[in-house]
């Protein structure tokens, strides 16, 4: 399998409108620490599944009949805006994936296009797809939100965990992803360390304290804000996490 982070920021993205903070002018000055709303390509054999739809013009950086089906987290604008312009295009539908949630986004569900929304996933089921088994996990969010658990057939080590958007962990879905053994850990980190406890994202604080609970061989931080950048610019991560970049891809 291959993970390509298409974007590792939040809604507010970096650089944010009208911040002059060192992390913003140094993404104004060099597009590579610029970070776009959180998104993944996943390739594996040949499925290309786009994970989370946030990013503007899907209609123009996929070809018609690329993407093998889109895994949703979750309904909030920044993870599915991408999806009102491509529901318009013609060719055959676009298999979409997510959790239960019946309200969605604006009019998505009544006005689909060639989006083909599938039965909602249910918690911990895992189902089969092509070369792999994927398990949605609950997560801790002001929307109903699912993480995933993508595990390659044959590979037992071969797997990858996404859990953004969340602010902890809701204990069962801790306790099972203590029992599945990690290679690589996709987490949101939104915000530096601070006296105000998060509500809605992870702080660097969370998200480590998530990375020792359930030890991953790898943990790639994402959904980083411009305040958590600036955070990293001063302190070091532990050698087993990293913070991801837009544009990166892993081999996993």
């Amino acid at each position: 399998m291959q993970l390509t982070f298409l974007g590792t920021g939040g809604a507010q993205q970096v650089p944010v409108f009208g911040c002059s903070c060192q992390a913003c002018q140094r993404a104004r000055q060099d597009n590579r620490y610029a970070r776009g709303p959180c998104s993944a390509l996943l390739h594996a054999g040949e499925e290309k599944i786009l994970i989370d739809a946030g990013q503007c013009h899907l209609e123009q950086r996929f070809a018609p009949g690329e993407l093998s089906r889109i895994v949703l987290t979750h309904y909030h604008m920044d993870h599915v805006q991408g999806l009102f312009p491509l529901r318009w295009g013609m060719g055959e539908p676009i298999p979409v994936f997510g959790p239960p949630d019946s309200q969605g986004c604006d009019d998505l569900f009544k006005h689909p296009g060639i989006l083909d929304f599938q039965v909602p996933f249910t918690p911990f089921e895992p189902v089969q797809w092509p070369g792999m088994t994927v398990t949605p996990v609950p997560l801790q969010h002001s929307k109903i939100t699912f993480g995933y658990v993508f595990r390659k057939h044959g590979a037992p080590g071969n797997t990858l965990a996404w859990l953004c958007d969340t602010c902890g962990l809701p204990p069962r879905t801790l306790a099972f992803l203590q029992n599945a053994p990690l290679g690589n850990l996709v987490l949101d980190c939104s915000h530096p360390p601070g006296g105000t406890p998060p509500r809605n994202h992870n702080d660097i604080t969370q998200a480590l304290a998530i990375h020792y609970a359930l030890q991953p061989q790898h943990t790639w931080l994402s959904h980083i804000s411009h305040g958590l950048d600036n955070w990293l610019q001063k302190n070091r991560l532990p050698a087993s996490v990293s913070p991801a970049w837009d544009g990166m891809t892993l081999a996993l």
